[in-house]
């Protein structure tokens, strides 16, 4: 019995990957990333491969980070073309909603010899998407701190914002406040706070909410206390109340000084109607951080036409609502790039741009993150980091990627095949949705299109002026195209 035991094992571990440690291991760090909020319980999770001679990835998924529960999942994954992997969870074995997911990936090369594990975690909540949020950001007046340098950074709403940082003086005190003033009483319901991901020290562990409105007599906010936090990302929602001044006492961290790189607080509220004119005009959302474009888009689309106004509007002031509700509709919605890294955003405030796109019959044309909202808006983790940037004018002109057209489509008319414009970025769209489909591809999905709406994305940027830029008719085409129908 002993001997048959033995020969039993013998077999077992020569079916079993040898953890060796110079193996790279796979970076969970493309989508989803650590602790963001997937919105299908049919994810597609993607990783950096960060090794060659690959033959295959072994990934495992579990309710419990000891990937030992009756939810565990299994899979194998040969590693295919490009910097990326990625698996589809099928539809016919859902994961749990309104539940946290621990997941780890590990590389198998030819020899059979494995990495290590890299472990991550995500929160699947399928209905955190489906409306707009009903909150409005906030933006203070002032902040101030009970130590440490720059508060200012923590409401900086631009791009900077995400990874700018306060820290309190070292060592940390054991309470350390930081106050917002938001000028007058504002009712709150929402509060959005983010710290360095690649770093856990500083993480904020417990600590609670007071308010004021002159500054002396102080209130500790109900459901506004929180112990035992493990996450860089915090979003807590309270009941609304209303007052001037927030003040966040925090009373243990990780480290040796707590440190945050945003706090936001938001009202419920409608985003207010713009003004507009009487004209035909075209809509531009701007999807930068601060609610402005990534490019100088607005002055190109007054160019290619320009008997058509342009009304620009943050990405958190649109919603279907805010659509209806306007007199005269835009002739198009032009949906602009963004430079920002999704993962450390309050994805929440697309919410709205969301809804227009699944809803609106307004012709919408998308630009790069404007590409990518078409995918997000029928699931978070259908976009994703190539674990490379493609940045043409950084590029030798013979390095510029080629797009090559997968449907004669008459977006491109009058550019060649196939042809060549301005690139900048490192995320693109990894899957489609069932109502989309592909119009033209170089080593990754560069313009889609709706199946039963005028409705485009494009990766590229035909909007910007460079001598090489082959695509700027897509754009023209466009527009003109949205304008005749108005």
């Amino acid at each position: 019995m002993k001997q048959y035991l033995i020969t039993i094992l013998i077999v077992l571990s020569l079916c079993l990957p040898v953890l060796a440690s110079d193996i790279p291991a796979p970076s969970l760090d493309t989508n989803p990333c650590m602790d963001v909020i997937v919105t299908r319980t049919n994810p597609l999770l993607s990783f950096k491969k960060n090794g060659k001679s690959i033959d295959q990835f072994e990934i495992q998924l579990d309710r419990r980070n000891t990937f030992d529960s009756p939810d565990l999942y299994k899979y194998i994954l040969k590693t295919g073309a490009g910097e990326v992997g990625a698996l589809q969870i099928p539809k016919e074995k859902p994961l749990h909603d309104k539940s946290r997911w621990w997941w780890r990936v590990r590389a198998i090369n030819v020899d059979g010899k494995a990495s290590l594990w890299t472990i991550s975690r995500f929160f699947v909540d399928s209905e955190s998407d489906d409306h707009y949020s009903g909150l409005q950001r906030l933006t203070p007046v002032s902040v101030k701190t009970g130590s440490g340098s720059n508060p200012e950074y923590l409401t900086d709403y631009s791009d900077a914002g995400l990874i700018s940082q306060w820290r309190a003086a070292p060592p940390g005190p054991h309470h350390e406040w930081v106050e917002l003033d938001l000028g007058k009483p504002v009712p709150v319901s929402l509060i959005w706070m983010l710290s360095d991901f690649n770093n856990p020290d500083g993480w904020l562990s417990d600590f609670h909410w007071m308010t004021s409105n002159d500054g002396e007599s102080w209130t500790k906010v109900e459901a506004g206390e929180v112990s035992n936090s493990d996450s860089y990302r915090i979003i807590q929602d309270i009941p609304v109340h209303t007052a001037r001044l927030w003040r966040l006492v925090i009373t243990k961290y990780t480290g040796y000084a707590p440190a945050l790189n945003e706090i936001m607080l938001f009202t419920p509220a409608q985003p207010e109607i713009p003004n507009i004119p009487d004209n035909p005009y075209i809509m531009i959302i701007g999807n930068q951080r601060n609610g402005f474009t990534f490019t100088r888009l607005t002055q190109r689309v007054e160019q290619l036409v320009p008997d058509a106004k342009v009304v620009h509007i943050p990405y958190w002031k649109a919603n279907m609502e805010m659509i209806k509700n306007l007199p005269n509709k835009p002739a198009a919605i032009i949906l602009s790039g963004n430079n920002a890294d999704y993962n450390n955003l309050p994805m929440f405030e697309y919410n709205g741009e969301y809804e227009i796109i699944r809803e609106s019959d307004i012709p919408i044309f998308g630009i790069c993150a404007g590409c990518q909202m078409h995918a997000f808006a029928y699931g978070y983790t259908r976009v994703h980091s190539m674990g490379w940037s493609d940045i043409s004018a950084m590029q030798d002109p013979e390095e510029r990627t080629r797009i090559y057209k997968k449907i004669d489509d008459p977006i491109f008319k009058k550019t060649p095949e196939p042809f060549i414009a301005p690139e900048v970025h490192g995320w693109a769209i990894y899957s489609l949705p069932d109502n989309y489909e592909l119009v033209a591809a170089s080593g990754y999905i560069q313009a889609i299109r709706r199946k039963d709406r005028l409705r485009y994305g494009v990766q590229f940027h035909p909007e910007i002026k460079e001598s090489y830029n082959q695509a700027e008719p897509v754009l023209k085409n466009f527009l003109e195209w949205a304008l005749k129908k108005k």
